[in-house]
């Protein structure tokens, strides 16, 4: 594939993931929505499924939507040479691990993750412009931790997006390969079992590219787009995937 090719595909994928993903917690939260106050369930199960639609548009470059997912396969070509970017997890082998190949994954994601966001917003623009809490209107966007301790979120991203990163190297191995439901699922699990304590963003563009919207659009009453928190769903998965990747390959599982 062409880096054209490559970025095309990631950046549509991540951009159709915060689409959806941003659009069911818009559903829930903001004023006049048909489906306000649907509950955690209804925004796990439709993250799960944004992610499960996501995948297949990004198929080709082995749908990573994900800088996390990226580096935890930069960081097992270190223990496997044959290992590429897109295989055989989710897609067809073939894309080296490159610099320039790993830059243009996480730049689409970046950039597709803000479009994504910027279209969610342009969906629900008039309840955007409804009167309600600053914070509802930024949980669209981002993700905010229930007790704030930097240390201790950063630790629960790291988890959540470690289960996420065994999973995506140890279902390649598996008699049946389940593919893009497979991913939804375990999604739609973290979400529902580790999600709790900071909305598991597990994924450093799905919350810093949708930030940034947020700060640049003009939305009525958003008041600020929390800045101070804002490394942590990036630190977090980063380091998760990292340690993740290393556990799979030192005890044998990928």
């Amino acid at each position: 594939m062409s880096l054209a090719q490559i970025f095309f595909s990631e950046f549509l994928g991540t951009a159709i993931l915060l689409l959806l993903g941003g659009g069911v917690v818009a559903t829930n939260l903001l004023p006049k929505s048909k489906g306000k106050d649907g509950g955690w369930l209804l925004i796990n199960w439709g993250w799960g499924l944004a992610v499960f639609a996501a995948v297949y548009v990004a198929y080709n470059t082995g749908g990573h939507l994900n800088p996390a997912v990226t580096i935890a396969k930069v960081v097992g070509h270190m223990f496997d040479s044959s290992i590429t970017l897109n295989g055989p997890e989710l897609g067809a082998g073939g894309i080296a691990v490159s610099a320039a190949n790993v830059l243009v994954y996480i730049v689409a994601q970046f950039l597709g993750a803000f479009v994504g966001a910027v279209l969610c917003w342009l969906t629900f623009k008039q309840h955007f412009d409804e009167d309600c809490d600053p914070a509802l209107k930024l949980g669209v966007f981002s993700t905010a931790p229930e007790i704030r301790s930097y240390g201790w979120n950063t630790v629960t991203e790291a988890i959540g997006t470690a289960v996420l990163i065994i999973w995506v190297f140890v279902s390649g191995h598996t008699q049946s390969a389940i593919g893009p439901l497979g991913v939804a699922l375990i999604i739609v699990v973290i979400g529902t079992s580790l999600g709790g304590p900071t909305g598991y963003a597990i994924n450093p563009a799905r919350d810093l590219g949708p930030r940034v919207a947020h700060a640049v659009l003009p939305i009525k009453g958003k008041g600020g787009s929390d800045w101070g928190y804002s490394w942590v769903p990036v630190v977090g998965p980063i380091l998760g995937a990292i340690v993740a990747t290393v556990i799979v390959f030192a005890c044998g599982l990928a």
